[in-house]
């Protein structure tokens, strides 16, 4: 205390001694594990500074971490004034345990007393769970953004998002809030002005739910008559976009609670609506909209859900969502009235049952006691200290004709009426029950899309659950939405009963479950009409499952098969009597067919599966037993018809047969005009090494890979004029010139000749004659002079002393082969 004091007297007499030059100067030593943000509001104007000298640097803001003693200067003479202190500190939770709690201690920013000091947690949870922030020994209650707290000690509660900051709320000590909930990330911090210490104090935080909306704000509303005052997030600012806020109310037995929507807001809606969800033990769920009338003297404890829409904010001046939630509870010594008008009952009579005989509930009608009531006029009642476990509330009507022509024509609407909320408990169920002519059959058909059974791997996760019982009791089955059971027939009399009717049910209107017809009589008992999705398989029991048919009861199940399917048919838990008298069937039968695809009685083996290509009728009866029951589960699964895939198959393999034939046949006739070119080819062979190919234009080698051209030496005196002259007999060669002394070859000129001697240096040896194929080639067209091209590069020598005349004689023009150029 001594220390303490002495640090506050040197703090006031530096600041005293400072004043003087206009500039302050402080010492702080941030505590460990915290961040001190000193911050201005104004851009220029007075700075803060730290160091000295040349190395000093002044900013408008400062931030300074656990380092040891740093001493800040304010080039101002009132920075209080301008600037405000922040202490923040870090919470990180695991999924089992949170690293520390929120311990309330400003001995770090204790030489800034004259500022504004804010104290900062920022907390960050372990994802799929929440942490939770208990102020039990203190509690909190909400204010406005724009109110002080008494003790001017300021809580606030934010939630960081992907799309940015939400405020929670505003609130100060003492009052009905006992924990809040966050997700995933958020802070919490207390404001404190400028002058006041921070008060002591701990808030323990640990660990919380797994949470779907933002936040969960629980209040536990205190004895007695109390209200409480809620704002929803961001007010008077818009609740985010598309977002849930939930608070959970801790009610005192035998009190009851009513709610009301203050200064309500609503937004201009793109998806969804905005709503509010009630949900609490043994009601189930109540969804309201913000303008109907809200749940009014109803007992134990709920919670309260608001659900914000998909909102359009593109218009100008579209406003958002905002509220104030008023939550009232009072003592229920004194009796609660409720008017029940039996005029919105869609004809229904309402029965209100006592549950337990030791309760302390009493319910009255038109002042009269009683421990079970039914309505089927309007009538005042009234309850006292009645709990939603104490009563149950179910809803019946009637509908009977002596004679088929008397019984109503029209389609038949089941509708669950919306109850009043002055009731201490929600609707459970509704039933209506047909009483039917000997030769009546009601059909059923649901709104709300095709029906499912609810069996051992096909269960009911609806909010709806529809029981189907014949008169006495026996059951039908158990029913719920979005399955493949289009239509159900009925040759007996009835029960339709709907329950679970509140759970996750928007309650804003009357519920419409089911439509029924009358009709005439029908060729079986029961008549399912099913349309199997190709996605998933279905599950269809015989009437009264798990419990055996009913003696000499048949049932028929009407399937259709879309083109290019197949049904796949398993009979599993099939059990089997022994029958006292006829036998028990299961038949298959394609539509518009007689013969059957499949017949068996109780005392044939049953196959173990079945294929049906086409829509078919599933027939099952029973016998009379003499012991043991008759029920079955047939799954039905949709898949591809094996015939159509055959025939897919056979069609490819038909189609690659076709090609592959034109390929052949082309193949083949290319073939045989590549031989019909040959055939008319003649190879005329030299013995020298030189083979020549009529009809060919140009060589297989350039002239550089060909050496035949060059000659070592050549006599002057032989001349070859001879070869030539015999070449012209033949038709090979036209007129040449004699030869002479070889003078080169041009790149551009190919000769026809091959290289097949291997040699390198050829010699010229006597004359020889050129030897022709043994099969004699067709007459060689003559070629144009115009070709320039000469059968060898070099030209014949001319031996001395003779004459063109004499040694070359006219050999006329060459001769061109078939196919040459």
């Amino acid at each position: 205390m001594l220390s303490s004091t002495a640090s506050v007297q040197i703090l006031l007499l530096t600041v005293i001694t400072v004043t003087v030059s206009g500039v302050q100067k402080f010492t702080i030593t941030p505590d460990r594990g915290t961040t001190l943000n000193i911050s201005s509001s104004q851009v220029k104007g007075c700075k803060v500074c730290t160091g000295a000298g040349r190395s000093q640097q002044c900013d408008a803001s400062l931030l300074l971490k656990s380092n040891g003693p740093v001493t800040v200067e304010f080039d101002c003479s009132r920075p209080q004034d301008v600037f405000s202190v922040e202490t923040v500190r870090n919470i990180e939770c695991t999924p089992k345990s949170c690293s520390s709690h929120i311990i309330q201690a400003d001995s770090g920013s204790l030489p800034l007393l004259d500022f504004n000091r804010k104290f900062t947690w920022n907390l960050k949870a372990s994802a799929p769970k929440a942490f939770k922030i208990d102020f039990t020994n203190t509690g909190l209650r909400q204010i406005n953004a724009s109110e002080r707290c008494p003790d001017s000690h300021s809580y606030s509660i934010r939630v960081f998002q992907t799309t940015g900051e939400v405020v929670v709320g505003k609130y100060c000590r003492t009052g009905p809030v006992s924990s809040a909930q966050i997700l995933n990330q958020g802070s919490f911090s207390v404001d404190v002005p400028a002058g006041q210490k921070l008060q002591n104090g701990q808030f323990d935080v640990s660990v919380g739910e797994e949470i779907k909306s933002l936040a969960k704000i629980t209040l536990t509303l205190p004895k007695g008559n109390s209200f409480s005052e809620l704002l929803s997030p961001n007010y008077p600012d818009s609740f985010p976009d598309d977002d849930v806020m939930e608070w959970y109310f801790q009610v005192p037995d035998k009190h009851k609670i009513s709610v009301q929507l203050l200064k309500l807001s609503q937004p201009q809606c793109l998806k969804k609506d905005t709503a509010v969800e009630y949900h609490s033990s043994g009601r189930g769920a109540l969804v309201l909209r913000l303008t109907d009338p809200q749940p009014d003297h109803s007992q134990g404890n709920f919670s309260l859900t608001l659900r914000n829409c998909e909102m359009d904010r593109r218009r100008a001046g579209s406003p958002g969502l905002s509220l104030n939630l008023k939550v009232t509870s009072s003592s229920t010594s004194s009796p609660v009235s409720c008017k029940v008008d039996m005029r919105k009952m869609e004809g229904l009579s309402l029965h209100i049952e006592k549950l337990r005989p030791a309760s302390d509930c009493k319910m009255k009608v038109n002042s009269v006691l009683k421990e079970e009531i039914t309505l089927s006029s309007s009538s005042d009642l009234s309850f006292q200290d009645c709990l939603p476990e104490d009563v149950r509330v179910t809803a019946t009507k009637v509908i009977a004709c002596s004679q088929l022509k008397d019984c109503p024509k029209t389609l038949l609407r089941l509708l669950v009426p919306l109850m009043p909320t002055c009731l201490p408990a929600n609707l459970s169920s509704v039933t209506w029950t047909f009483r039917l002519p000997q030769q009546g059959t009601v059909e059923l058909t649901s709104p709300m899309g095709y029906l499912k059974q609810s069996l051992p791997g096909q269960p009911c996760n609806e909010s709806i659950m529809i029981k189907m019982a014949e008169d006495d009791g026996t059951a039908v089955g158990h029913f719920c939405p979005q399955g493949s059971i289009q239509k159900v027939q009925i040759h007996t009399n009835v029960s339709v009963t709907v329950s679970s009717i509140g759970i996750k049910a928007p309650r804003t209107s009357v519920k419409h479950v089911l439509d029924a017809r009358m009709k005439g009589e029908i060729s079986e008992r029961y008549i399912f009409t099913v349309s199997p999705k190709r996605d998933a398989p279905v599950l269809l029991a015989t009437p009264g499952w798990p419990v055996g048919m009913k003696d000499y009861s048949t049932v028929s199940w009407i399937v259709s098969v879309p083109p290019r399917m197949e049904a796949r048919l398993m009979f599993a838990n099939l059990s089997q009597p022994k029958c006292g008298n006829r036998h028990t069937n299961i038949k298959v039968r394609k539509v518009d067919y007689l013969e059957e695809d499949y017949s068996r009685r109780e005392d044939e083996e049953a196959e173990s599966e079945i294929i049906v290509s086409e829509s078919f009728y599933l027939n099952m009866s029973n016998c009379m037993t003499e012991r043991g029951e008759f029920s079955v589960i047939t799954k039905i699964t949709l898949q591809k018809s094996i015939n159509l895939l055959l025939t897919t198959i056979l069609s490819v393999v038909a189609a690659l047969l076709v090609i592959f034939a034109i390929v052949l046949a082309v193949v083949c006739v290319v073939i045989r005009k590549k031989k019909k070119q040959l055939n008319h080819q003649v190879s005329i062979y030299n013995p020298n090494g030189t083979s020549f190919l009529p009809g060919l234009n140009g060589l297989p080698e350039t002239r550089e890979d060909n050496s035949d051209h060059e000659y070592a030496s050549i006599e002057d005196t032989l001349v070859y004029t001879h070869l030539l002259r015999k070449g012209r007999e033949i038709g090979v060669y036209g007129e040449f010139d004699t030869y002479r002394p070889f003078t080169g070859h041009t790149d551009s000129q190919k000769p026809l000749v091959c290289k097949d001697t291997g040699v390198d240096d050829v010699q010229v040896g006597p004359q020889q004659q050129f030897q022709v194929s043994s099969q004699q080639a067709p007459p060689l067209p003559i070629r144009p002079l115009s070709h320039g091209q000469r059968l060898v590069d070099n030209v014949i020598y001319e031996a001395e002393g003779q004459s063109e005349e004499e040694h070359s004689p006219s050999l006329g023009p060459r001769l061109e082969p078939e196919g040459g150029n």
